[in-house]
This record gives C-alpha cells, structure tokens and sequence, in this order.
C-alpha cells in the first residue's frame, strides 16, 4: 500500500468528499481506498475491491481451475489497481508508464496497437462490423508492454458486459458487480503471454488435418455440389483437407438433421470425401425449434433444458429454424444431454463440429425479410449450477454463453470419438474458451479495411490467449475483386486456421473462381503454406504446452525496440519467420523489420514455383518472407493433403539462417497427427544445430525425447544468406555439410 504522504492525503480528500457527498445527497463517485490484494503466482496477483468483494467473489470462467492465494502482495509489485463506482458500473483503473504500448483486447477490429481505443465486449452478432464494433467473443483483458520491454497483464475478471477504454492508462467498467482484477508481470510479452496459458488452459493439440487449408461457403449444397468442390480442388492438384457444411444440409434448419432431398445420405457423403482424403465439418446451431415431434425438442422438453425468461415461462427466440427455445448450457445436466446428441451424428463420419450463432444471435425480421440482430433479454433467468455461481440472469451468463455451449459439444465429439482429437470451431466464445475450440474474425466484409485488419485481429487474440484463429480469407459480405482476393489469400494461408468462405448469394470464391492468373496465385499461397507444415505443427506443440500464439506480432523479435510496437501489416509466424504483407491496394505499405543483430539482416525466403520456371516469390500477390538470423526452420515437400506421401515423415528441407557467429538452431515435433498416443510418450522431438566452419556449414541433429524412432529419411538443407544460398543434402541423423564453395 502507498504511504507516502501525497497518498495519503488523497486518501483522507476521498473519504471526506465521500462524507460530505452522502450529507449533501450529492450523488459521486464511490471509491474503495484500500483494495485488497493476493498473490496466486509467483508474479501474478489478484485484486478485490474489499474484503468483502474478496469473500463474495463468483467461480473464474477464465481461469482452468481455482487460484487460492498464496501470499500477500508486496509492497514492491509494481502493478497498481484502483477501484470505484462510477455511474453504476464498476470501475478498474491501471495507470501506465510512459512509452507503455498496448495490446489484447481480444477480437477486436483496427490496429494491433490498442492505446486511446475503447472497446465493448459483449458477444455481438456483428454482421459486416465496423472499426471498434462489440464483436462475437469477449476477451477483458489488457497486455501492457513497457518502454524497456517488460510486461504485464490485466484480467478483468467478470462475464458482465464490459468496457475498455485505453484512452488514458487501463480503464474497466463492468455493468456487473464487484469482480476482481488479475495481474500478470514478467520481464517480457512471451513471459506475460505463456503465464496467461498456465492461468486460463491451453488448446490441445489438433488433428493434424485441421492445420490445413479449409473451404467453405454458406452454403454447399446439394451434396453434389459438395462433391464438385472436393473434385475442383483434388483435379487441379490444389493443397485442401477439409470441405464445410453451413446451415443448408439441415432439414428446416433443425440442428442434427438432414435435409432429405439435398443430404440424403450424409454418411455416404462423409465416406465419398474421406476416400478423397478430405475431412469434413459441419455445422450445429445452438437455437432449437420449437416444435412437437421434432426429437431434439422433445428431448429438451423432457429435462427442463431451456433458458427461462424473467417470469420462469420457456424463452422463445427468432432464428433460422423460425420460433426456437435455446439450451442452458448453464446446468451441466443440459451440458451433459447435449454432448449425448453427438453419439448418432459423430457416427455418420463427420469429423468436425462449427457451432454458429452462438453469442447468442437472435434474428429481427421485417416480413420475410432479415433486418438486423440482437440477443435475448439480459433478465432471462440462467440456472446455472452452483460450480458456476448459481442462477443469475442472462446479464451474467451471455459472455459465456457459446463458451458453455462448445464446452458440451467438444465433451460429446470426444465421448463419440474417443480415439480421435476433437475439431470445434465456435463464434462466440469467452476469454479462456480457447481450452474448447477455435475462432474466426467473424462476418468480415470484402473490402481493403477488412483484409488489412484481418492481421492485428488474429494477433490480438492470440495475445489474448486464443492461438487458432483467422479470418474469412477473401471475406464473407460483397464480391471484392480478383486482385483482392490474391492478395488475401497470400497471406491467409499463412495464418494459424487458414479457411476460405462467403455467404450465400455471393459470387463463388474458390482458389480458381476468378481465373486462371489467381488461380496460380491462391496455388503458391497453399503450397507455402503445406512446405511449412513441419514448422505449423512444431508451433501448434509448443502453444498446446505453453500457450505462445502461432501467429505473433513483429515486436515479439524485440520487445524493446519501439520502431516495432504498431507494426501490424507483418506478422511472425513462430519467432523465425517474419510475413511481410501489402495490405493496400497500390502496395504502399511500408514494414518495420527487426534490427540487424551484429550486421546480420533477416534473410529472404521463397521456394521454387510449381511451374518449374521460377520462385514463389515473384508472384506480386504473395507477401515476402524472412527468416531471422539464427534459426532453422524444418519444411517438407508440397503435398495436397496431410498423408499425401506414402510415408508424411519421408522427405524434410531444413531452411537455416546463420547468426553473426555462424550458428543456428531449430526444433522439429513429430507425431502421428492424430489420436492421443503422443500423450504416452509416442512422439519425437529433434534439435537441429548448423555451424560455420572454415570449410563450410555442419548440420546436426540431436534426439531429445519421445519413443517414435527417428526416420530415415531424406534431408536437404538450403543455407539463407546475403551473398546467395547454399545447398546440400543427407540423410536423417547424420551429420550433412555443405562445402562453402557448393
């Protein structure tokens, strides 16, 4: 606690304003002068208003289990929270030094960088949303990255609706009750960032079909046309691994069915396309009709599953299906009843569930026709089990309410499909909900803002916690141009979910859809991405263990260096290469690079083209890659599917940057890609090291764990420098060198 006297004598102006308010019936704000605070890590601290706010604080959703306080904050935590009321909401304040730059805020739309913006975090159908629009998850969380490079995290840890305003200092005002503050120090970003992992969970390790390239549309159908696409892709050789299903399959728009005319053997069609080696996703909305003899409802009935409104009569909302009720994923009985509607569905071969309209959405007609959306009144009543804090309104239950929804589907995919990692994409989501499924930017629209936010958005959340994101490659609303839809799916593809998808009515936005030119485009973007799929999953490895982003912003390469701070038309992927991306349509955008480290630069990276005639590089609509001095990065042959080759472990490219002592080094994580053996030990993790000699370069491999052998397999190595590339070749485990002069 300050005790300095200028505190002090604040302290004693706030109780006697506060004093004389209550006499003169003034209404101010009120304010907690003594905030009580408790470590729960070894530099991680909680906040409370009180004592008594601390005795009456409600279940984490965020955190993956209870933090019981472990210590006393001391007097040197260099962290300060404040507390008031303020206009009835509750109030957090964290002042920050000067030079701080900030950053999270969750899945939020404009820069990477946060300071002077306010965001709303209340799920939000946002339908072509705009700058600073409330979006589909809430994520209350600030990190902080100071002028030297130290850091800290914020956690306003409250499911009511909430406000960040970064306009001076961090601000958070909750319209719910008191909730306690969580603060993260560390002496850098990735310190904040992979303690941030260890407090709200991390993913789990995917299948490794869904860290390929997915195509969507709402919607494909009927079931041949399905077919069409899965064939366009595989009869033009074009890297895919997974065709989605929107929301026409269902019969009348009933979740767990299928339409009988247009999907009249989903089972049959899940087996046509895993025989073309596609995985398949479909979706599932929360929103259940309303209707007698419909088994889902029935069902539903029978348990009491439905959110009530404030009167205790069943909710009756508007969406697809027409007059629906919706389950409360608030009581696990209904969590535990759901994930059972999985056993049938799961059995007909699908392979991946998308719960859509989930924040949740419920639609505004005029007539027939769909005017906007909004949600259901925050006074419905939420029977949440006493786990989760007990009943409460909706007020408190919406942000967390597709949270709870994924939690049951992912436990039901996992119950259906016990030998098999599960796949669950969801709209809404809450911070914390990443431990469940993955997420997307939402319904972008197809303009040049759009594609340009589209980078800082992914950033974002995965500074906020949620790794396996990205947007709608090409975008969602409107057509966009040829040029536009090159140039995003350039660096789509490279961003941790790289799907491609539009809404119905629109044009066709397939890899080929606008001709040939960007046909030829979308192929390099794709065949870059599957190169570097050894390095994706290796990345995938390590955030499932520490909770690091796969995509990460430029300033990650140096915290400190304050030329990168509001970098945001690059990303990383990993900390060794570096995607440096057009964003505009003259291609004027202008990118900050990391400092040479001791006069060695980042070095340029391509691949040759698939035409035989040239590099990947040279296309226009392809972003530039660098790799940082120092590392190796491990890639692999173009392939059109995950197993494509008869052996997906038999031919490995190490890609190697010497540092300015002539070393490098890099990690390969292997496993099976799918099931859970790697849990037992059934993987392997390689080091790579190369050094300079005076005769040339010596790569080296180390075995650092896991039971699977080491392959023996082909291994070429390409030696990035400024004065040109060296090549050389060998086999797994031995150790290659490359002649100076080769």
């Amino acid at each position: 606690m300050d005790t300095t006297p200028t505190a002090c004598v604040s302290r004693h102006l706030v109780r006697f304003m506060c004093l004389l308010a209550a006499c003169m019936v003034i209404p101010v704000a009120q304010i907690w002068a003594e905030p009580v605070g408790e470590m729960i890590g070894p530099r991680t601290a909680r906040f409370h208003a009180s004592e008594a706010a601390r005795e009456a604080m409600v279940p984490s959703f965020a955190l993956q289990s209870p933090r019981p306080a472990i210590a006393d904050v001391p007097d040197e935590f260099p962290v300060e929270v404040s507390f008031s009321m303020e206009d009835g909401r509750f109030v957090s304040e964290i002042p920050i030094e000067e030079g701080t730059s900030l950053y999270g805020t969750g899945q939020a739309a404009g820069p990477l960088l946060r300071n002077g913006r306010r965001t709303e975090h209340w799920n939000t159908d946002a339908y072509g949303y705009q700058d600073e629009s409330p979006l589909y998850t809430a994520h209350p969380w600030v990190l902080a990255v100071r002028a030297d490079g130290s850091a800290f995290g914020v956690l306003a840890d409250s499911t009511y609706r909430v406000f960040i305003d970064l306009t001076e200092g961090i601000r958070f005002e909750s319209e719910g009750p008191e909730h306690p503050v969580i603060v993260i120090d560390a002496d850098s970003p990735q310190g904040v960032v992979r303690e941030l992992g260890d407090l709200t969970g991390t993913i789990t390790m995917p299948p490794k079909w869904a860290i390929g390239y997915h195509q969507c549309r709402y919607s494909y159908y009927p079931e041949s046309r399905v077919k069409e696409i899965a064939n366009g892709f595989r009869d033009r050789n074009m890297p895919c691994d997974v065709i989605w299903m929107d929301i026409d399959y269902m019969d009348g728009f009933r979740s767990f069915t299928f339409d009988p005319e247009h999907f009249p053997d989903p089972a049959g069609l899940n087996a046509w396309l895993d025989g073309k080696s596609f995985a398949n996703i479909w979706m599932i909305n929360p929103g259940i009709k309303n209707e007698d003899g419909y088994f889902v409802h029935d069902q539903g009935d029978a348990i009491d599953a439905w959110v009530r409104n404030s009167d205790g009569t069943e909710y009756l909302g508007e969406v697809w299906p027409g007059e629906v009720v919706f389950p409360d994923y608030t009581m696990a009985h209904v969590r535990e009843w759901w994930a059972g509607l999985y056993e049938d569905y799961m059995a007909l071969g699908i392979d991946g569930v998308w719960n859509d309209m989930n924040e949740p959405a419920i639609l505004i007609r005029e007539g027939d026709e769909i005017v906007g959306a909004t949600t259901m009144p925050e006074d419905n009543i939420h029977r949440a089990d006493e786990v989760l804090g007990g009943e409460g309104p909706h007020a408190r239950y919406h942000n967390v309410f597709g949270m709870m929804m994924i939690k049951a589907t992912r436990e039901g995919v996992m119950a259906a499909n016990p030998d098999k990692r599960p796949f669950v994409l969801s709209r809404a989501n809450y911070i914390g909900g990443h431990r469940y499924g993955a997420t997307w930017t939402g319904d972008n629209t197809t303009n040049w803002f759009h594609l340009d936010t589209s980078i800082p958005m992914t950033l974002n959340l995965g500074l906020s916690g949620q790794p396996f994101a990205g947007p709608d490659i090409g975008g969602f609303i409107d057509p966009g141009t040829p040029e536009m839809f090159a140039r995003w799916m350039g660096f789509g593809a490279l961003l941790p979910f790289a799907r491609g998808h539009t809404q119905t009515g629109n044009i066709d936005k397939e890899p080929w859809a606008f001709g040939p030119e960007v046909e030829a485009s979308c192929r390099r973007a794709l065949e870059r991405r599957y190169r570097l799929i050894p390095y994706y999953y290796t990345l995938f490895e390590e955030s499932s263990r520490t909770g690091m982003p796969i995509a990460r912003p430029v300033f990650f390469a140096d915290p400190a260096d304050p030329r990168l701070r509001d970098e945001d038309d690059s990303f990383l992927i990993g900390d060794d290469i570096l995607v440096a991306v057009q964003t505009t349509p003259d291609r004027s955008s202008a990118h900050d690079l990391p400092e040479n480290t001791e006069g060695i630069a980042w070095q340029k990276l391509d691949f040759a083209d698939f035409d035989g005639e040239g590099r990947d590089s040279e296309d226009p609509n392809q972003p530039i890659l660098y790799l940082r001095p120092g590392a190796i990065v491990p890639s692999g042959p173009v392939i059109e599917f995950m197993g494509d080759t008869p052996n997906q472990y038999d031919e490995l490219t190490l890609l190697i940057a010497l540092d300015h002592e002539g070393r490098a080094s890099g990690l390969l994580y292997e496993d099976a890609g799918e099931g859970w053996g790697y849990q037992q030990g059934e993987y392997r993790r390689i080091r790579f090291t190369a050094e300079l000699g005076d005769d040339g370069v010596t790569v080296q491999s180390e075995f650092l764990g896991g039971s699977m052998p080491r392959p023996d397999r082909a291994v070429r190595v390409r030696v990035l420098g400024a004065d040109g590339e060296l090549v050389g070749e060998g086999r797994g485990g031995e150790v290659i060198r490359i002649p100076l002069d080769g």
